[in-house]
């Protein structure tokens, strides 16, 4: 299965709705998805296998070894053990060593479609349909719950392969040495994997199950603690949100001992077992030694019963068989835990897609994200009419029947009272939410295109602008990565940071977490920028003087209108100042469920 194939199989699941078998079938193709296709699994499988095998056969052929070699026989019979003991040894290390490298490499590979699959399955719902999402739990689902699926082919297939075929073959290589000592093996690897993977169960399989949810509370407490530290700080509730995070950690905590306690438990029922099946040996095989042979003419005759080697084998090799058995009832633990994170992966989104999200258009020449809007002019023409939009869940609309044009050059002020559902509209317009009426770019229905093509036309700046924690040329260049230096400084230079850039330092100066060391005029400056590197024919600007005082403010609203004027750009802008009239063409004023025209 290739990259493309697995990213696309995870994107186009069916979003599950509130039934348990629909969140179980796509629970199940999340795991399926998880698990490496089988050119890459089983060169790591075949690995592990031979290692497993090989620590089998160096313990049985080091205790054949000892215990001939106590018979003081001629070297030469000793000449076949010595060799395979050095080649048992570093079989099942390189063999190892093997195993590990292959095998996280096709768990790794598996995990990078998988993470790329589930981002391109949540990008088309963002942000509108993920409100009631909470973010530190969303994240450690993006993060943790994914990493955690890489222990399907890791920790449970591949182990409860490895640890039954080598049960098998070790049970029939016992069993053709001493009948009765493989029955008796072969019933304590039963009875040591039906009871370590009963006692795990009902010590910790809840806990098991728990571990990841509970992760995602914390991540979430943790998060919310962070971001509104000094809130919290302003009207002293920082005690009360700290003791919510420790008894968020005290649940995970006592969650994950309680699987700790499971583990050692079964531990401890292999080890019995173990024990069990080596003293049986031994008791059965006892009897049966019989008296060692004589050479004559280089011929063993008069050996009677079991020889003291082979007993000694017979005795040895379930302690190496149960090391590798060990491994079933950790892989049935890891499965739950698995199982947990692959319900939670395939539930990151909402059951179902809101009526208000957007969807691709099904087929046609023009659904394709690369659709080319801009075939017949370089500026399309925006038009509205009568248009509506919800967010979801909501019981109103946010705005209904609005009405406006805009086309090259234009710069349209859009003022109104808060709640008028300005924001909504900018939403809108950059298809996050669905609209009612109609919608045409270059006289193109909008529901008819693709989102993401869209997108690449109408351009927004939020009223909070997100700047990543790195510098001020990475904060850029992801609007157009081919971006020269000098580019990056002629676009600074025109919204009015080139100086402010050259006295920090130049590009590589950083901006902090969502841009916590500039001040907000500055962060909606470097947006504007970034929109610029854009090129977007048509850019809608919310509230870019929210941030910054009333002089800046004004410089703010006269650069960018100034500079959209400049470039023959349409613009909306959104903005509760007043606006000079020479600045734009027309005003809009929207007021809840109405727009009027001035």
């Amino acid at each position: 299965m290739s990259s493309n194939c697995g990213r696309r199989a995870l994107s186009e699941l069916t979003l599950p709705d509130a039934s348990h078998a629909t969140t179980s079938a796509e629970a199940t193709r999340v795991l399926r998805l998880a698990q490496p296709p089988a050119r890459r699994f089983l060169p790591g499988l075949f690995a592990g296998l031979a290692s497993a095998l090989m620590a089998v056969l160096l313990l049985a052929c080091s205790a054949w070894l000892i215990t001939r070699a106590a018979e003081m026989p001629p070297i030469l019979f000793l000449g076949m053990a010595v060799v395979g003991v050095r080649a048992f040894a570093l079989g099942r290390s390189a063999f190892r060593y093997l195993e590990r490298v292959l095998s996280h490499d096709a768990a790794f590979a598996q995990l990078a479609e998988l993470r790329v699959g589930v981002f391109a399955r949540i990008v088309p719902l963002a942000p509108a349909a993920l409100t009631d999402t909470r973010r530190g739990d969303l994240l450690s689902r993006l993060v943790r719950d994914v990493d955690d699926l890489q222990d399907l082919p890791l920790r449970v297939v591949q182990p409860l392969v490895i640890a039954g075929l080598t049960a098998v073959l070790s049970v029939a290589g016992v069993w053709y040495l001493l009948p009765s000592a493989g029955l008796t093996l072969l019933i304590s690897l039963i009875l040591a994997g039906v009871l370590g993977t009963l006692v795990t169960g009902i010590l910790s399989a809840r806990s098991e199950r728990l571990l990841a949810p509970l992760r995602g509370e914390l991540a979430n407490e943790v998060l919310e603690v962070v971001e509104n530290l000094d809130v919290l700080s302003a009207f002293d509730a920082l005690d009360e949100r700290f003791a919510a995070l420790a008894r968020a950690d005290d649940r995970l905590r006592r969650a994950a001992l309680r699987r700790s306690l499971g583990v050692g438990v079964q531990s401890g029922v292999t080890s019995l077992f173990a024990g069990a099946a080596t003293l049986a040996a031994l008791v059965w095989g006892a009897p049966q030694l019989g008296t060692p042979g004589t050479l004559v003419n280089g011929i063993l005759v008069g050996e009677i019963g079991l020889t003291g080697p082979a007993l000694v084998v017979a005795i040895l090799v379930p302690m190496a068989v149960f090391e590798v058995f060990g491994m079933v009832p950790l892989a049935v633990s890891a499965w739950r835990q698995v199982r947990s994170s692959a319900d939670r992966v395939a539930t990151a989104v909402p059951g179902e897609i809101p009526a208000e999200i957007p969807r691709e258009p099904s087929a046609g020449p023009l659904h394709a994200p690369g659709a080319d809007l801009l075939a017949d002019t370089e500026m399309p023409v925006l038009e509205l009419s009568g248009v509506g939009a919800s967010w979801p869940g909501s019981p109103r609309p946010a705005f209904a029947d609005v009405s406006l044009r805009l086309a090259p050059g234009d710069r349209v002020h859009l003022a109104g009272p808060s709640g008028a559902g300005k924001t909504t509209l900018a939403q809108t317009l950059v298809r996050f939410l669905e609209y009612t009426g109609s919608y045409t770019l270059g006289g193109i229905e909008a529901n008819t295109l693709s989102p993401a093509a869209i997108r690449r036309v109408v351009g927004l700046c939020e009223q909070r602008p997100w700047l990543f924690d790195d510098s001020i040329r990475q904060n850029l260049l992801f609007a157009r990565e081919t971006a020269t230096n000098a580019e990056l400084l002629a676009v600074l230079e025109r919204v009015g940071l080139g100086a402010w850039t050259q006295a920090r330092g130049g590009l590589d100066a950083r901006v902090g977490e969502r841009g916590a060391l500039v001040s907000g005029g500055q962060a909606q400056r470097i947006a504007l920028a970034r929109a610029l590197l854009a090129d977007f024919p048509i850019l809608i600007v919310d509230e870019p003087t929210a941030n910054v005082d009333a002089d800046r403010g004004d410089r703010l609203v006269r650069d960018i209108l100034t500079l959209a004027a400049a470039d023959g750009r349409a613009v909306l802008l959104i903005s509760h100042t007043p606006v000079p009239e020479e600045l734009i063409t027309s005003r809009v004023t929207l007021f809840p469920f109405a727009a009027i025209h001035a």
